[in-house]
């Protein structure tokens, strides 16, 4: 019986299956990729991370990303920082190397802590380049869903994200509000939902709705947008730690026009055989 190497790896309880084309690993079309995320019947995992040769000049290696329902990402921090550690060990990805993603270039630089830290890029506020329909860039916008007005930041780390700020995340309505937002039409490609709570202005709560997969334990990509979309409104500083039910990542961000850096653990769970 044939089948597939992988490694499950995860980042604050984000969790991925990794497959490393160089190593001989398929790319996963919608079908094996469903498969490979069910937590039943299949290794089980929030993101597939898929690690292939540089096609772009000066990038050590690139990678693709596939949601658990089969869709593609454009982009994930906690994927980015698992991929980056995998290819650490297994390929000796040198410090500050660059990756090559859907959502663009991310440089790599390992801690002394043993964790990773990616510059994302710079966030995109234009609403064409979220994309997200609306007439003019402002920093909040207001939603009908569900009845109700919601008010929300929007942007892109790469994929598009909309941000709520709350009083508590806990009693926060992700599970109704989220797969509402995600999918709402002014979202052309649907988005990642966060429910963000400030704490102080270096720290905040957060839980996030991914596009493709429902609530997960931590968002890189979604803790960047809240930061960014906290910080653009001046409600928090510079560096940022943000809390996320599966732990603690941490941002920061100068402003408009510089990348946004993103920071936390990438751990090892397993390697094994994926049965065809």
């Amino acid at each position: 019986m044939s089948g597939i190497r992988f490694t499950k790896m995860h980042g604050a309880g984000n969790d991925f299956v990794i497959l490393d084309r160089l190593a001989g690993a398929p790319f996963p079309d919608a079908a094996l990729s469903r498969r490979l995320a069910d937590r039943h019947f299949g290794v089980g995992c929030d993101q597939i991370m898929v690690i292939e040769p540089a096609v772009a000049a000066g990038h050590a290696f690139r990678y693709r990303i596939v949601n658990a329902d089969g869709s593609a990402a454009g982009q994930c921090g906690n994927g980015a920082r698992c991929v980056a550690a995998y290819l650490r060990q297994h390929h000796g990805l040198a410090e500050g190397a660059l990756l090559d993603s859907p959502g663009g270039s991310v440089a790599v630089h390992f801690l002394a802590d043993g964790e990773v830290e990616l510059a994302l890029g710079v966030p995109r506020l234009a609403p064409a380049e979220i994309p997200f329909l609306a007439e003019q860039q402002s920093l909040r916008y207001e939603l009908e869903v569900l009845d109700r007005q919601v008010s929300i930041g929007a942007l892109s780390m790469g994929n598009p994200h909309a941000v709520l700020q709350v009083s508590d995340v806990a009693s926060a309505p992700v599970s109704e509000l989220g797969p509402a937002i995600e999918q709402h039409p002014r979202f052309p490609d649907r988005a990642n939902v966060g429910f963000v709570q400030i704490v102080d202005r270096r720290q905040v709560r957060l839980r996030v709705w991914e596009r493709g997969v429902g609530e997960t334990l931590a968002c890189g990509s979604g803790a960047c947008a809240a930061v960014v979309a906290l910080r653009l409104a001046e409600a928090v500083d510079e560096h940022v730690a943000v809390d996320l039910p599966g732990g603690r990542l941490r941002v920061r961000w100068s402003g408009p026009g510089t990348p946004v850096y993103l920071s936390g653990p990438a751990t090892t769970v397993f390697e094994g055989e994926f049965c065809l």
